[in-house]
């Protein structure tokens, strides 16, 4: 695989599996000018984790999309039952990610909601302060990612249809804490993680995809899969992979199957039979804007993964947690 320091230099972007994230990801690079400032527009930014805790389910994430900074939470109480979920949008501007991951900051922080990444060297860390409402209770999350124990990286450029994309995705042990109200989970680096999903990516007018993704232990390493389907330009590299102990291994021609509406299983598996496994949902979060010439028609499902994953042998996957969305959108 390829590992430049930079995903463009001297205005050419490399294209291909990466075999780390590149030291410098800024798509604009590519261009000057005018050609510049107008892709800028089109340049949709986010970072994102998803926790796999036994007791929870839940996500945060921070988006930049240029016309509309935004940054979203949930929560679900397995026991409970209880979704708690918060948002927030700034204006343009207001959100900057970085195209240095590695030694930068990434933070939201609006009235009663701050969201903070620290992306340091050894150890990445998650803060969430997010203030009650009449309705919803207060979150705050300390949460300390053990950047040295990851997963190979996830890492692609590819062309899309109308488009460009590029996408960093890894596996961490993760330890802290995280209050919901006024109950406390513990997160332990030995039994629970979070996946990292950023996109840099200048995605096409008529926006949709499906992706899901899962990730457990396999003895002391990380493993899972990451998988998507797309319009796609044939050829090209797909984000879809396998997270062994030692590899990230691609995974193509991704199909999701579900005779049933909302709330019923998806059966998902690859062409290669690698990855062969049904996700029921528990639960979902949604998103709807129609905000004139943008709309945005989105779900995120949130459950358990069921079947086997080929990581270099055949393993049974049983209840792990994951979720599950899809996307329509006019960007």
């Amino acid at each position: 695989m390829l590992e430049p320091t930079k995903l463009v230099h001297n205005r050419v972007r490399e294209y291909g599996r990466f075999g780390a994230r590149p030291t410098t990801v800024n798509p604009l690079a590519e261009f000057s000018g005018l050609g510049r400032v107008l892709r800028r527009h089109r340049l949709k930014e986010w970072v994102g984790f998803t926790l796999i805790h036994p007791e929870l389910y839940s996500s945060v994430i921070v988006q930049d999309a240029k016309y509309l900074g935004s940054s979203e939470f949930y929560a679900y109480d397995c026991s409970s039952g209880a979704l708690i979920e918060h948002d927030r949008t700034a204006p343009p501007g207001a959100v900057t990610l970085p195209a240095e991951l590695c030694g930068s900051t990434t933070q939201f922080d609006r009235a009663g909601y701050r969201v903070r990444y620290d992306f340091a060297p050894r150890t990445h860390r998650i803060e969430i302060d997010i203030a009650d409402t009449v309705a919803k209770p207060a979150i705050r999350a300390r949460l300390e990612v053990a950047a040295d124990h990851a997963s190979p990286v996830l890492s692609v450029s590819s062309r899309l249809p109308g488009g460009r994309l590029y996408t960093t995705k890894a596996v961490y042990p993760v330890g802290g804490s995280m209050r919901v109200g006024e109950r406390e989970f513990q997160f332990h680096p030995d039994r629970d993680l979070v996946i990292l999903d950023e996109h840099k990516s200048f995605l096409p007018y008529r926006t949709r995809w499906t992706w899901g993704t899962f990730a457990t232990f396999q003895g002391t390493s990380p493993v899972g899969a990451n998988f998507a389907d797309r319009p796609e330009i044939p050829g090209q590299p797909e984000e879809s992979g396998i997270w062994t102990p030692t590899a990230t291994e691609p995974l193509d021609d991704i199909t999701f199957d579900r005779t049933g509406t909302e709330g019923t299983p998806w059966h998902i598996h690859s062409r290669d039979g690698r990855l062969n496994v049904t996700f029921t949902p528990e639960g979902r979060k949604s998103v709807a804007h129609q905000l004139g010439i943008f709309a945005i028609d989105y779900f995120q499902e949130y459950g358990t993964y069921r079947g086997t994953l080929d990581i270099g042998k055949r393993i049974d996957i049983a209840g792990v947690h994951g979720v599950c969305e899809q996307m329509k959108a006019r960007l």
